[in-house]
């Protein structure tokens, strides 16, 4: 599995490199230098006669740059340097690479101009002077450790880069958004490529900075692999391997009541669509047998919309919800269910609410709640919070918002470390919706999600995720490896619906019959 790191934890890892395994951090950057440009050639061609502009400030980023800009040289490139400050401002190993660009310079032999730029009046005399249509500009600004707002002449130089018609390649993380959290408080450089240092970061994958990261690559610079290890908290990134090791295996006995039971609680008279695209992606999922216990009134449309799954209705309210009258019978189901789905399409109906808060405390299979079932837990959250047995939630940024009362900004711009806080705090693995969907766990585990695209914001998509996590924890998955297994599965049934539909069309039944060919795919890996 990917493990993606903070910023603060990759400046551990280099510290780890230079201080206890006695790696000059010079030939750290070396390495980062000569890596970046090899990797930048694969996505460009040969950079023979290429005009290149290399973006440098005055820390260990640019000095990554004085090196790229050194290698490009000797590919053939034409290569000017912006300097963001003075030459004497630049220290340590970045100041060691300045001081062999400079000699090279004066060598009248490199094809190297370096450019220094002390004020925006100065970086807009430079900026005159620069190739108006490079075919490469390199951002080599900030780099990792940079957080806040951008402020000038780097404003100014970001926004050159924007405007360019060349390819933008970023040096570790593009300069102006934040490595940890991919927040961009003001401006970001746009790249087409950004080349990370030893591990991805998650701001590359969350907020904007995924956005303004374009494709990321991973350089290997000779940090020993065995130092990138985090102990507490770690985060990883979830691709296909991942899932198809996790999956689980029929064996020649299996039968029905042996691959997975799950009891979907769910639905109400306006709300059928819910019920059923929960109930059938479970089976879809893999699961042997699914019942779907709906009021009354909705039970006759769903006998006949559905073959496969067994329909239990329920006695109901006035408003056509689950009544109270209906736990004995909700109660004999539990004994058969090996796992719970408890939650689409319910409502919000004060009495079905009763039934929740009295059925919650009650199950001692694992349970998965969602849409309406987390509506009503924001009512008693210590129903939650004093659970017993697995639980699996999958709030969106507002319903972990009503159970949290965490503000939404917040939510959605620090997703990764909110999803990790509060599944410990709720004692539940959380799937946090959206992109990229987060999967955090109690013991401080996070899992980011690979899958997916912007067609599955669409009313339904939330509840094929909830059958199909279900069904995984109900054919034997541990409940954090059915729920980031649940939601790449989800997401890959997305993407191959959308190359089918396109992504402005998708509806969550092109989702939920995918779920197939997302299996097969996974398994074929």
């Amino acid at each position: 599995m990917q493990l993606l790191t903070t910023a603060e934890q990759m400046q551990q890892f280099d510290r780890v490199a230079i201080g206890t395994y006695s790696i000059p951090g010079i030939i750290l950057m070396e390495n980062a230098g000569r890596a970046f440009v090899d990797i930048l050639e694969k996505h460009t061609g040969s950079l023979s006669g290429k005009q290149v502009v290399v973006v440098c400030g005055k820390g260990n980023n640019g000095g990554d740059g004085f090196v790229i800009a050194r290698h490009l040289s000797n590919r053939g490139a034409s290569v000017h340097v912006v300097l963001l400050g003075k030459r004497s401002d630049v220290k340590g190993d970045a100041k060691a690479n300045l001081l062999i660009l400079l000699k090279m310079i004066a060598s009248k032999h490199s094809g190297i101009a370096l450019h220094e730029v002390g004020s925006v009046k100065m970086l807009e005399k430079v900026m005159r002077a620069l190739p108006p249509s490079p075919a490469v500009v390199v951002d080599a600004i900030f780099g990792t450790g940079f957080s806040g707002s951008v402020r000038s002449p780097y404003t100014e130089a970001i926004e050159w880069i924007n405007t360019r018609q060349a390819f933008v390649a970023a040096v570790d993380i593009p300069s102006g958004a934040n490595a940890s959290t991919g927040v961009v408080e003001n401006v970001a450089v746009r790249a087409s490529l950004t080349v990370t240092m030893g591990l991805a970061k998650i701001g590359h994958y969350v907020g904007e900075g995924k956005v303004h990261s374009g494709t990321v690559e991973v350089a290997e610079i000779s940090i020993p692999r065995f130092v990138f290890s985090v102990k507490k908290n770690p985060t990883y990134r979830v691709h296909t391997e991942d899932v198809r090791q996790v999956l689980p295996q029929r064996p020649h006995t299996a039968h029905k009541y042996s691959v997975g039971k799950v009891l979907v609680l769910a639905g109400s008279r306006n709300l059928t669509g819910a019920p059923f695209m929960t109930a059938v992606s479970a089976m879809k999922a893999g699961a042997g047998a699914v019942i779907l216990a709906v009021p009354k009134t909705i039970h006759p449309s769903l006998i006949r919309k559905v073959t496969e799954v067994m329909i239990t209705p329920l006695e109901e309210t006035d408003e056509g919800t689950i009544s109270l009258q209906a736990m004995e019978k909700i109660q004999e189901r539990l004994r058969w269910a090996d796992v719970v789905a408890l939650g689409p399409g319910l409502s919000q109906n004060l009495e079905t609410r009763q039934l929740v808060h009295a059925l919650v405390p009650s199950i001692v299979q694992p349970l998965v709640l969602d849409a309406d079932g987390l509506g009503m837990m924001a009512y008693n959250i210590s129903l939650l919070k004093k659970r017993h047995f697995p639980t699996i939630i999958t709030p969106h940024v507002g319903e972990l918002h009503l159970l949290t009362r965490l503000d939404r900004d917040l939510i959605e711009r620090e997703r990764v470390e909110v999803a990790r806080t509060q599944a410990k705090n709720l004692h539940s693995v959380l799937v946090l919706k959206g992109s990229p969907t987060i999967t955090g766990t109690p013991e401080g585990r996070a899992y980011m999600n690979s899958t997916g695209n912007p067609g599955m914001a669409t009313a339904g998509s939330g509840d094929v995720l909830t059958g199909v996590i279900s069904s995984f924890l109900a054919q034997g998955m541990m409940p954090e490896e059915a729920a980031w297994a649940g939601v790449f599965v989800h997401g890959l049934a997305g993407d191959i619906a959308a190359k089918k539909f396109g992504q402005r069309s998708l509806m969550a039944l092109d989702i939920m019959d995918a779920i197939p060919a997302a299996l097969q795919a996974i398994e074929a890996a």
